[in-house]
Parts: structure tokens; C-alpha cells; sequence
């Protein structure tokens, strides 16, 4: 067998220079995950300071009906006018991690930039919530803003989909589920390194990623899936790696870094669905960890990428 490839070596330089000069271990803060520590180490990620708004965003808090206690946050360009696009957006976290404020960021940007409706989704998480409840906290929220498009002032014919990380799994997972319901429309799905497999089976799942290793994964899939992880029973909207039947699915674009240990199974699912008739547009970043777009976002190859991502997100809400 392949020894797990050093990424260390490979990183790119700036990404390399800030990951030295961090106070604390990201990667292994995350490879040493378990039940006992989590609620200690979502306070630490969580305690990050609010961003300093622009003020051309409104954002409003909603209880999203018939869920226990899920919220979801509505972003919307101040003084806009008319049914608007809007995307529907699961933030990441390894399944077990992050809030919906995490992504005020994104959608401070992305609505005046766009003109369009923002939605992030606190959906519940793992392993206090495991398969199917997060995944039917997002179909909740989707159905909602549907259901809840002339208040929201959303056009229902332009919904889409996304997330990072866990979140870009999530997507990738409702985009299937909508997809086979068939009630609610989705006009696009943006994967940013989504998390699809929880098989661990390829080659850079083995990689040790210096954001998120293979033991932080092996925690948040097993949160997740409990001791069906890994098995031949795990259902395609909670793994979406293990869809076989991808036609269908709206058009779809992936980014993940190369040294990634979700580069593999983000590669075949693009290749996959390319194959299947699905307009799929693959970015592959050279140097560049899990995380990176946010996480070192000054760095030329983040900056990259999030032009690339804005550049096809434009494209899909003209």
C-alpha cells in the first residue's frame, strides 16, 4: 500500500508561512476530537469576534417551522426591491462544528454583490443530532424559503445551493434529496471541498491535511453515521459519494485544494457527475489544504479561488 502522502513539503508558501505562525495547532486540535471535548472546542472556534458589517446588508433571524429550534439567517441587500435570486448556504464544521453566523461574512459581501437573498442554515449538529436530523434541518429551510417566497422576496425559479466543508456535503447530500422529492427546484449547487465519503478509502483521505486529518474525519462521519459509517447501508443523501444515479442534478461547481484529503472523492463526484450530463465546473488549487479560501483568505491562491467561485456564482444568479 501507498504511504500517506507528506503534504507539508508541498504546501503553498503562504499558506506554509501562515499556518507557522499561528499561535495553536489547528490540525491537531481537530484530529483530537471526541464527545468529551467537543462542546470545549466549539467554544474555541466559536469565539471569534463579529465582523464589522458593510451596511448594505439586512440580516433577520427566523425559527424555521416544525424543526426543534433550528433558525435560519435571511441576508438581503439594503433598499432591494423585487423577487431576487437567492442561495440557500450550509456552513461547514466537520458535522460537528460551526454556526450560521460564521458565513455573515460570505453573505455581506456576496448580496450586494449579487443582488440576491442569503440563507444560512443552524442546523443541528452531530453527534447530538446524527443522520437524517441535520440533512432534514437544510430540506426544512429549503422548503421554507420556497414555501416563503413572496415574503422573502426570493424568485422561486433561481434558489440555489451550497456550503463548505461539512456544508458542501450537506448541499451536495439535499441537492439529491430535492432532486428525488421533486418539490422544490434547485437551480445550482456550489460544492466548495464538500465532504462526500465516509468510506475513507482513497488515496488522500490518508493524507494528514494540516486543517482537517483523517482522525477528524474519522470523528465527524462517525458523529454522524454512528457504527454504520463506513458500511454498505449508508443512505446517498448522507454520503453522496455513494450516489450511483447522478443524473438530474443541477449544474454544479466544485473547488477543493490539492493537498486536500477531500481532493480525491471531490474529483471522481465532479468526473461523475460530468458523466451523467451534469454541467460541473472543477477547480483544483495546487498547494492548498482543506479551509483555505477562508481560513487564509490574504493569500493569493485563496483569493484565486474565491474569484473563480464569485465568477461562476455570478453567472448562475444573472
Amino acid at each position: 500500500m501507498t504511504e500517506p502522502l507528506d503534504v507539508a513539503p508541498l504546501l503553498d508558501p503562504e499558506i506554509a508561512a501562515f499556518l507557522a505562525a499561528l499561535p495553536f495547532d489547528i490540525g491537531s486540535i481537530l484530529g483530537g476530537l471526541t464527545d468529551v471535548g467537543i462542546a470545549t472546542v466549539r467554544e474555541l472556534f466559536d469565539a471569534t469576534p463579529p465582523i464589522e458589517r458593510s451596511g448594505r446588508t439586512d440580516t433577520t433571524v427566523h425559527d424555521l417551522p416544525g424543526t426543534d429550534g433550528v433558525t435560519v439567517r435571511v441576508h438581503r441587500p439594503v433598499d432591494a426591491s423585487g423577487a431576487l435570486p437567492c442561495v440557500v448556504w450550509m456552513h461547514g464544521g466537520g458535522l460537528v462544528l460551526g454556526r450560521a453566523e460564521g458565513d455573515d461574512p460570505r453573505f455581506d459581501r456576496w448580496c450586494p454583490m449579487f443582488g440576491c437573498v442569503g440563507v444560512s442554515i443552524d442546523y443541528r449538529l452531530a453527534p447530538e443530532t446524527p443522520y437524517p436530523g441535520p440533512l432534514d434541518d437544510c430540506y426544512a429551510a429549503l422548503r421554507w424559503v420556497h414555501d416563503h417566497a413572496d415574503e422573502l422576496g426570493v424568485d422561486r425559479s433561481r434558489i440555489g445551493i451550497g456550503g463548505a466543508s461539512a456544508g458542501g456535503g450537506l448541499a451536495a447530500g439535499l441537492g439529491l434529496l430535492a432532486r428525488d422529492r421533486g418539490e422544490v427546484p434547485v437551480a445550482f449547487q456550489l460544492l466548495v471541498y464538500p465532504m462526500l465519503d465516509d468510506r475513507q478509502i482513497t488515496v488522500s483521505s490518508a493524507w494528514v491535511d494540516p486543517i482537517w486529518p483523517p482522525a477528524a474525519n474519522t470523528y465527524g462521519w462517525t458523529a454522524y453515521l454512528g457504527a454504520a459509517k463506513g458500511g454498505p447501508d449508508v443512505p446517498i443523501y448522507a454520503a453522496a459519494a455513494r450516489a450511483t444515479e447522478l443524473a438530474g442534478l443541477p449544474p454544479t461547481f466544485i473547488c477543493v485544494g490539492a493537498l486536500d484529503g477531500f481532493s480525491d472523492e471531490d474529483i471522481d463526484y465532479a468526473v461523475r457527475l460530468r458523466h451523467a450530463g451534469v454541467p460541473v465546473e472543477l477547480h483544483v488549487y495546487p498547494g492548498a489544504p482543506h479551509g483555505f479560501d477562508s481560513l487564509m483568505a490574504t493569500t493569493a491562491i485563496a483569493q484565486r479561488c474565491n474569484r473563480d467561485m464569485e465568477e461562476w456564482l455570478a453567472r448562475q444568479l444573472a
